[in-house]
């Protein structure tokens, strides 16, 4: 079994789908818009070119997304997308791309558990724990 986060936004998924996979060196494997689905579903023009499904790959790892309805989305409240990382550097640069436009929660720095963690809002609203954990002793 794996788990995978599956975020929602308000018409910025295609945007931030791209942004993720650059950011993260993952890779785009889908993404459908509104217009594209098959079937007779009836789809307001303001949604067709919006994204009805999108899914990263990021190692074995999977983040899906779609772009919600003004009707139905809500922001992103009481849950984080952690990313462990191993090297400290890669998550200063992680940490610095995706918080660019976006807002600093906790900066990045060293804890008791890690040699970085920060936490982040990034410009599409979604947050982030960025975590660089010390080795077990």
């Amino acid at each position: 079994m794996k788990l995978n986060p599956y975020l929602n936004f308000a018409g910025t998924c295609e945007e931030a789908m791209t942004t993720y996979a650059k950011v993260l060196g993952g890779e785009i494997v889908a993404m459908l818009a509104y217009g594209d689905m098959p079937g007779e579903n009836p789809i307001p023009d303001d949604m067709r070119k919006k994204i009805a499904h999108a899914r990263l790959i990021v190692g074995d790892q999977v983040l899906m997304a779609s772009d919600a309805g003004p009707e139905h989305y809500k922001p992103m409240q009481g849950v984080s997308v952690t990313l462990n990382i191993s090297e400290p550097a890669e998550a200063e640069r992680v940490f610095s791309a995706l918080v660019e436009g976006g807002m600093k929660i906790m900066p990045l720095e060293e804890t008791f558990w890690a040699h970085k963690f920060g936490v982040l809002v990034d410009r599409f609203g979604t947050q982030w724990m960025v975590n660089c954990e010390k080795p077990k002793e």
